[in-house]
C-alpha cells in the first residue's frame, strides 16, 4: 500500500477535509493505497504559495539558475528511473515494454528539453525612423503569466505532466498540477526529486482530486490562477472554458482524436502493417494519437485485414513487468464498459468482428482487471457512430477506398482533426496527402515519431493552440514590447 499526499509550499500534506479516495491498480483491480482528496482550500493553499514563490526566490532567480534546477529535475527522474517505472506501471497498468522506452524517458526529456531550449530563445528587436528624422529602437520582453494550472490525463501521466510543466517553469512561471485521479503516483513522486533537487517552495505543487466539485473545477475558477493547460476529452476541455470564461484565463486544450491510417497500395506492405498494428493498439489503443479509422486501397484490403488480424492476435498480455507483453489493460473497471459498450454498438451497427471484441481469458489473478481484447472491426458505414465517436480502446474499423481524393473527404468527415498516419511510397502523393488532411501532425510511413521542438497540437475538437519548442514557450509567457526614442 502507497499512499499519496497532496504536495504544496515544497512539503506533503493531506488534506485538510481529511477526504480521500482509492488508488486502483487496473492489472488487478487491486486496491493499492489511498490518495488525498484536495477541495477549494487546499487548492487555495496551493495557488497563494505558487504566487508566494513568484514574488520571492524564483520570480527573483536568475534565469541561467532556474534552467539549471529545471535541468537538475530532468536528471533526478533519470536517476531514479525505476521508482518512476513502478510507480507508473502500478497506477497504468502498461507493459514494461512501453513505459521504460517512452513514458519516463520523456519525462525525464521533456523538462531537459525546455531548460535547454529556453537558454537560446531570442526576441525581437527593430530600429525605425521617427517622424522628426531621428531613430527608435523596440525590443520585446518575455514575462512569465503567474501561476498555471496543469490538469493531466491518465493516459501518459508523467510524459504529459513534464510536457506543461517543463515550458511553463523554464519562462519563469510557477505551476499546480492536478493529476488525473486514476494516475495520481509519478506527479507526486516529482514532488520528491524537487525536495532533494532545492527547487524553491511553492515552484511545484500538486492537487489530487477530481473534476467537477473538487480539486479540478477549484483550480480552473481560481481567480489567482493565470493560464490553464489541459490534455483529456473534448467534454472535459468545452467544461474547462465555461469554467474560465468569467476570468479570461489564457487556455492550451490538446484534446481527442478519431485519427485516420491511410494505406495505399504502392505502400511498403509489411511495414505499413506493423506501423498500422502499433497506431492502433498501443497503450492498449489509450493515446490521442491511435488510429481508429484505417482506409486501405482496394487491391490489397483483404489481405491487409487479415495480417492486421494475425498481428493482433499475436500480442501478448499479462504481466506489466514480463519484458514479453505487449498489451495491458485499460486504466479503469469504468473505461472498460464503455469501450465493450461500443464493441456490442458494433455489432447492433451491423460491423464483422475480424477480431476480439470482448474480454480475455486470462489468469484467476487478473480477473477483476479492466481487461478487454484488441479489436478489429469492417463492414460498418462512414455514419456508423463507431466510425465518428472516439472509442480510446485497443480498436479500429478498417474500410477500403479506390480514389486518393475519395479517402482525402472520408478522412476530413469527422470533428476531430488531431493527426493522421499515411503509407505510400510515391512521395508526391505523400505530400498531397499531407497537405489536404485536416489535422495537426500528419505521419508519412511511420507513427508516433516526434521531435519535442515542432509544434503538436489539433484541428476543430482535437484542441485550442500548439505545444512543442518555441510554441509552448510562447505560450507560457507575455511578450512586452519596450520603445525607446534614440
Amino acid at each position: 500500500m502507497s499512499d499519496r499526499k497532496l504536495f504544496i509550499d515544497g512539503a506533503f500534506v493531506p488534506s485538510s477535509t481529511g477526504d480521500s479516495f482509492a488508488n486502483i491498480n487496473p492489472t488487478t483491480g487491486a486496491v493499492i493505497g489511498q490518495v488525498e482528496e484536495a477541495k477549494a482550500g487546499d487548492v487555495d493553499r496551493a495557488v497563494q504559495a505558487a504566487r508566494a514563490a513568484l514574488e520571492g526566490p524564483w520570480g527573483t532567480m536568475p534565469q541561467a539558475q532556474r534552467l539549471e534546477l529545471l535541468a537538475a529535475a530532468a536528471d533526478g527522474i533519470r536517476r531514479r528511473f525505476d521508482d518512476f517505472l513502478a510507480a507508473e506501471i502500478e497506477d497504468t497498468g502498461k507493459p514494461v515494454s512501453w513505459a521504460s522506452k517512452i513514458d519516463i524517458p520523456r519525462g525525464a526529456a521533456n523538462l531537459q528539453l525546455f531548460a535547454d531550449l529556453t537558454r537560446n530563445i531570442a526576441n525581437e528587436s527593430y530600429i525605425s525612423d521617427t517622424p522628426d528624422g531621428g531613430k527608435a529602437i523596440n525590443y520585446a520582453l518575455r514575462q512569465p503569466l503567474g501561476v498555471v494550472g496543469v490538469i493531466c490525463p491518465w493516459n501518459l501521466p508523467l510524459l504529459l505532466m513534464t510536457w506543461k510543466v517543463g515550458p511553463a517553469l523554464a519562462a519563469g512561471n510557477t505551476v499546480v498540477v492536478k493529476p488525473s485521479e486514476e494516475t495520481p503516483s509519478t506527479a507526486t513522486l516529482l514532488g520528491e526529486v524537487m525536495q532533494e533537487i532545492g527547487m524553491p517552495k511553492g515552484v511545484y505543487n500538486v492537487v489530487h482530486g477530481f473534476g467537477p466539485g473538487s480539486a479540478g473545477q477549484a483550480l480552473v475558477q481560481h481567480p489567482d490562477v493565470a493560464a490553464i493547460t489541459f490534455t483529456g476529452e473534448s467534454a472535459t476541455g468545452q467544461r474547462i472554458m465555461a469554467d474560465a470564461a468569467p476570468t479570461l484565463k489564457p487556455l492550451s486544450f490538446e484534446l481527442g482524436g478519431k485519427n485516420p491510417a491511410i494505406i495505399f497500395a504502392d505502400a511498403d506492405f509489411d511495414a505499413a502493417v506493423a506501423g498500422t498494428i502499433k497506431s492502433v493498439f498501443s497503450n492498449c489503443g489509450q493515446v490521442c494519437l491511435c488510429s481508429e479509422r484505417v482506409y486501405v486501397e482496394r487491391p490489397i484490403f483483404d489481405r491487409f485485414v487479415s495480417a492486421l488480424k494475425a498481428g493482433a492476435e499475436q500480442l501478448k498480455y499479462g504481466d506489466p513487468n514480463d519484458p514479453e507483453t505487449g498489451m495491458g489493460p485499460l486504466i479503469s473497471a469504468q473505461h472498460r464498459d464503455k469501450v465493450l459498450s461500443y464493441y456490442e454498438l458494433a455489432r447492433e451497427e451491423g460491423a464483422t468482428i475480424v477480431t476480439g471484441g470482448g474480454v480475455p481469458n486470462l489468469e484467476p489473478k487478473y480477473a477483476k482487471g479492466s481487461w478487454v481484447e484488441p479489436t478489429i472491426l469492417t463492414g460498418l458505414s462512414d455514419e456508423a457512430r463507431c466510425v465518428r465517436e472516439e472509442i480510446f480502446g485497443p480498436v479500429c474499423h478498417v474500410a477500403p477506398f479506390d480514389r486518393e481524393e475519395e479517402v482525402i473527404d472520408r478522412a476530413n468527415d469527422t470533428e476531430y482533426g488531431l493527426c493522421a498516419a499515411v503509407w505510400t511510397s510515391d512521395l508526391q502523393r505523400g505530400h498531397r496527402m499531407a497537405a489536404a488532411i485536416d489535422c495537426g501532425l500528419v505521419w508519412l510511413n511511420s507513427w508516433f515519431l516526434r521531435d519535442l521542438r515542432t509544434p503538436f497540437g489539433g484541428t476543430g475538437a482535437s484542441g485550442i493552440g500548439r505545444e512543442g519548442g518555441i510554441h509552448s514557450v510562447n505560450f507560457y509567457s507575455e511578450l512586452k514590447n519596450v520603445c525607446v526614442k534614440l
